[in-house]
């Protein structure tokens, strides 16, 4: 069963940096859009950015300071995160409303792929 797995989370000091990262388990599969959201506990989770089509678009409360991105091959999407503010702390899911295999798409029977999350906290 395919599933997606969020990475490189943890302890982070205002304004430094980390790089969380999404792949498939198992066989690697390739990424079309993928966006990355984050949810703290007793709000609604919210968007954070999206790549699709080589086209990146990101929430005013991250943009310029975070980045989105993936390899070459597209089977892992990254988010660089800099200039962290306590606010951003969350955990942070990534999201594909679709997978590409090597003979076509793949597509979850419960609704759009979605990973565990990773904690990010922001704090001194």
């Amino acid at each position: 069963q395919v599933q997606l797995v969020e990475s490189g989370g943890g302890l982070v000091q205002p304004g430094g940096s980390l790089r969380i990262s999404c792949a498939t388990s198992g066989t690697p599969l390739r990424f079309y859009a993928m966006s990355w959201y984050r949810q703290v506990p007793g709000k609604e989770r919210e968007f954070i950015a999206r790549i699709a089509g080589g086209n990146s678009n990101y929430a005013d409360s991250v943009k310029g300071r975070f980045t989105i991105s993936m390899d070459n091959a597209k089977t892992t999407v990254y988010l660089q995160m800099n200039s962290l503010e306590p606010e951003d702390t969350a955990v942070y899911y990534c999201n594909a409303p679709f997978l590409l295999t090597a003979i076509g798409v793949r597509r979850s029977g419960s609704g759009d792929y979605w990973g565990q999350g990773t904690q990010v906290t922001v704090s001194s």
